[in-house]
C-alpha cells in the first residue's frame, strides 16, 4: 500500500482487516480494557491481540492510553485498512514478552452519520445580556462532511441602539456601519429564524457553540418584535458542552479559538459569525471522529444527553465558585435555550 495515495477519510461502515509480521514488539501480559491506535484515535480500534499461540483480549483493558503513550504509528489509511509501521503497547505492567510477530484484529469506527451534514449557526450582538442585547450579525448556514459550506445565509442589522465601543472592537462592526448598511432589525429576525427552522425542518441538527446564549438572545429578539419564536429547537449540537463532557480534565480555556486548537480546526476570523458558525461546525465533526461511540448515532438522544451534561457542568460550577468566591453564586443550567 503506498501511503501517499490514500486517506482517512471516507469511511462508509465499520470494517475489520487482520494485520501480520509486525516486526519486534514489546507487548505487556496484563489485562486492558481497550487500545485506540493513535493519531487516528477513536477511529481505530484493537479488537484482539494474538501473541504467536498466546490470544491476549483487549476487552478486560484497564485505561486508555494518550497520545504520548502511543500503541502504534499510523503510516496510511483507507476505507478497508490501516498500514501500522510498529506498535509497541504501553501499560502498566512488569513482564512483558518480545516477540517477533503479532496478529491484529482493528475495527475501523465511522463518526456518527448526523456529523456528515451540519446546520449551523452563530451571532455577533451589542453586549452579552442576552434579555437586552441585540442582533448585529448573523449567519445560518450548512457545512457538508468534510466542514465545507453548501448553503449560506447572511444578514448584517441595525439593532437601532448604540453599539457599545468593547462590543465593536470584538466584532469590528460599528454603530455608524451597522446604520448605514444594516437591514432593519425586525427582518433580520423574522429571516434568522425562517432559516434556522427550515434546517432543522429537514431534521439536519444546528451545531451551535455556546448555544443558550445564541438561542436565549434570538428568543429574546423575537419576542421584542412580536415574531414566533423557535419554540424547542432540536436537535442542538453544541461544541462547548459536548467538549467539557468529553474532555471534562483538559486545562486551558474552553473558547471556539481554543476548541478550534485542540481539535484542529482553522479559525482564522474570530468573531466574524461566519466565521465562527462555520468553525464550530468543523469542531463538533472534529469530536464526532475522535468520539464515535460515546456520541452514537442517535442525534435526538445525544441533544437529551446535552442537557443533561450543561445542567451537570453548571451545578459543578456552581459548587466552586461557592466555595472558593461567593456563597451565593448561581449558575442556571438551563439548555439549550435560557429564559
Amino acid at each position: 500500500m503506498d501511503s501517499s495515495d490514500v486517506t482517512d477519510e471516507g469511511l462508509s461502515e465499520p470494517r475489520q482487516a487482520v494485520f501480520r509480521e509486525v516486526p519486534l514488539i514489546d507487548v505487556p501480559l496484563a489485562e486492558v480494557r481497550e487500545v485506540w491506535v493513535h493519531p487516528v484515535r477513536r477511529r481505530v480500534r484493537v479488537r484482539s491481540v494474538a501473541v504467536t499461540s498466546l490470544e491476549v483480549p483487549l476487552d478486560g483493558l484497564d485505561e486508555l492510553f494518550a497520545p504520548e503513550q502511543h500503541i502504534g504509528s499510523v503510516v496510511a489509511t483507507t476505507a478497508d485498512s490501516v498500514l501500522i509501521d510498529t506498535v509497541t503497547v504501553v501499560a502498566a505492567a512488569v513482564d512483558t514478552v518480545v516477540i517477533d510477530t503479532l496478529d491484529l484484529v482493528v475495527e475501523i469506527i465511522q463518526p456518527p452519520a448526523w456529523s456528515h451534514l451540519l446546520g449551523v449557526f452563530d451571532l455577533e450582538t451589542t453586549g452579552i445580556d442576552v434579555t437586552t442585547s441585540r442582533i448585529v450579525s448573523a449567519h445560518v448556514g450548512v457545512i457538508d462532511a468534510m466542514g465545507h459550506s453548501v448553503e449560506v445565509h447572511e444578514w448584517l442589522a441595525d439593532p437601532g441602539v448604540e453599539i457599545p465601543e468593547g462590543a465593536s472592537a470584538v466584532h469590528g462592526i460599528s454603530t455608524e456601519r451597522a446604520r448605514a448598511e444594516g437591514r432593519p432589525a425586525i427582518e433580520v429576525v423574522s429571516e434568522i429564524l425562517d432559516a434556522l427552522r427550515g434546517i432543522l425542518g429537514r431534521g439536519i441538527p444546528v451545531t451551535i457553540f455556546n448555544a443558550p446564549y445564541d438561542l436565549s438572545l434570538l428568543a429574546h429578539e423575537a419576542a421584542r418584535y412580536g415574531l414566533q419564536p423557535l419554540g424547542s429547537p432540536l436537535p442542538i449540537i453544541d461544541p462547548l458542552v459536548i467538549d467539557k463532557a468529553l474532555d471534562r480534565y483538559r486545562k486551558g480555556k474552553r473558547t471556539l479559538e481554543a476548541a478550534a486548537i485542540v481539535y484542529g480546526v482553522s479559525l482564522e476570523d474570530a468573531h466574524d459569525a461566519g466565521a465562527d458558525a462555520v468553525a464550530a461546525g468543523r469542531v463538533a465533526q472534529a469530536i464526532a471522529r475522535r468520539y464515535p461511540i460515546e456520541l452514537g448515532e442517535d442525534v435526538l438522544a445525544l441533544h437529551e444527553q446535552q442537557v443533561t451534561w450543561c445542567a451537570d457542568q453548571a451545578e459543578s460550577f456552581q459548587d466552586y465558585m461557592r466555595r472558593e468566591r461567593d456563597q451565593h453564586f448561581s449558575a442556571d443550567g438551563s439548555w439549550p435555550e435560557r429564559s
